[in-house]
């Protein structure tokens, strides 16, 4: 891995490329990110940088999590991830990591959370088909139709598509372009859409499949 950084993601909208056409864009909070801590292969076995992101209050926070920041002089954060960067030697604690590190063009993968939609059932979960609407099908025409013989095996297969709990899975979507980079207000336009709701958090790193 290159680059990445962790944001918010903002929202939705819309822009205009100078031919007017319309490209839908996921607005995305990029950083800044603090580096909190850089793992070595002879203390810890790996290289990474652990880096923070979002403000938090220290009161807020576990010991063991307040006292990384407080170890390394950095202000608590919400959030701490690891990057297993190809060159993590160069980062240094303390610095920060802007959304400037990307240009418009770049092919980028957005990594979240989905939304989590409860237990639903298997034609929302699978986009089953529904049941035949008459000829004695019924009284319910949502459910998941026939498991398998019941003489042999007996058992239903494991894997088979069941109702359950749909959504909160982590979700990649690759080869995504970065519209627009505003690194004032840090500031990242994807095109089209990336994984999970408002307000969650997003992991926008360069592209392994580009």
């Amino acid at each position: 891995m290159k680059k990445a950084i962790l944001g918010k993601k903002l929202g939705m909208t819309q822009v205009f490329t100078p031919e007017g056409i319309v490209v839908p864009v996921t607005v995305v909070e990029a950083g800044p990110c603090s580096v909190v801590q850089i793992k070595s292969e002879e203390k810890d076995g790996y290289k990474a940088v652990v880096v923070a992101f979002g403000k938090q209050k220290a009161s807020r926070l576990s010991k063991p999590k307040l006292g990384v920041f407080t170890k390394n002089n950095v202000e608590p954060a919400k959030i701490l991830k690891e990057f297993k960067f190809d060159n993590s030697s160069e980062y240094q604690i303390g610095q920060e990591i802007k959304c400037s590190i990307f240009a418009e063009g770049d092919k980028v993968d957005a990594i979240g959370v989905t939304r989590g939609r409860g237990f639903t059932g298997v034609i929302q979960r699978w986009n089953n088909h529904r049941l035949k609407m008459t000829h004695g099908t019924g009284p319910v025409h949502r459910e998941v139709g026939s498991m398998g013989a019941n003489s042999t095996p007996s058992r239903v297969f494991k894997n088979k598509h069941m109702p359950g709990h749909y959504g909160c899975e982590r979700v990649t979507i690759q080869n995504l372009e970065i519209v627009k980079v505003d690194a004032e207000r840090n500031i990242l336009l994807v095109k089209g859409c990336v994984p999970g709701p408002k307000g969650s958090i997003i992991t926008i790193r360069d592209a392994k499949k580009a």
